[in-house]
């Protein structure tokens, strides 16, 4: 898929545990692990606000997007 979730690297960069972030968002860690691990088909905008809010930051900076392929090409190098 094109779209990539990018959550682990922004919780890593604000020093923010997983089960921190899911409480505060008022989601289960298992959907907030699903969303991590981009295995979702789509995500509310109620919980992306509320991830950026909590977060302090912009939803461009959870979402990447990238052409076919350079996901892989990106893993790999």
């Amino acid at each position: 898929m094109p779209i990539v979730m990018r959550l682990d690297v922004m919780l890593a960069r604000r020093k923010r545990k997983s089960k921190d972030l899911a409480r505060a968002v008022g989601i289960t860690e298992a959907n907030l692990s699903l969303l991590k691990s981009g295995k979702v088909q789509g995500v509310r905008f109620a919980t992306l606000e509320a991830i950026c809010r909590e977060l302090d930051c912009q939803p461009g900076d959870l979402l990447e997007y990238l052409p076919d392929g350079e996901d892989a090409l990106r893993r790999a190098g």
